[in-house]
């Protein structure tokens, strides 16, 4: 018998300084029993912190190989943003600059593993790629208090990360951003 996702409600109050955006997101996430908790966080932060009209998660879960994690469309369909998690190969960043306008990376993955695969081939419009840093620690301790329904507050301001859970426990991390070295 295949085992089925487990489904989370999260409710985040969303203050995302650096971009200026103020939202209370209701989110239903679906975690597949294969996925890790790592990919999980990422996968839910990537949605969280790129938040704006038009994103969703990918329709097909982890097996939705062709599409990614997280996207954003136009009212019409237009693929307007793949925000891909973890450590995605080098033909998938070449595949996502060439479907989208705009590409993000969010990962816990040390910056040089992630810049040794993108070096394994030609990947195109790759000084653009968005890479979004996250400490695995952060993740870590999201996951340590992970519930089916969780509400969580969080703030991003000048490159810093607070996740704060209920009991008013407050999680803090840096995010970076940069950019492959070409």
């Amino acid at each position: 018998m295949a085992l089925t996702a487990t489904v989370h409600r999260l409710n985040v109050t969303l203050s995302d300084v650096d971009r200026g955006v103020y939202e209370t997101l209701e989110l239903r996430v679906a975690r597949h029993p294969s996925e890790s908790a790592r990919y999980f966080w990422q996968r839910t932060l990537a949605y969280c912190l790129s938040y704006e009209e038009g994103i969703a998660f990918s329709k097909g879960g982890l097996s939705a190989s062709e599409e990614p994690p997280v996207s954003i469309h136009d009212p019409t369909g237009v693929l307007l943003a793949w925000i891909d998690v973890g450590s995605p190969s080098a033909d998938r960043l070449h595949r996502a600059s060439k479907a989208a306008r705009r590409v993000a990376l969010f990962s816990a993955t040390e910056l040089s593993l992630l810049q040794r695969e993108a070096a394994s081939r030609k990947i195109h419009d790759i000084e653009n790629i968005e890479l979004w840093l996250l400490d695995p620690r952060f993740l870590d301790a999201l996951d340590e208090r992970l519930e089916k329904t969780l509400a969580l507050e969080l703030v991003r301001s000048s490159g810093s990360l607070y996740a704060t859970l209920p009991g008013g426990n407050v999680v803090e991390s840096t995010i970076t951003e940069t950019r492959f070295s070409v």
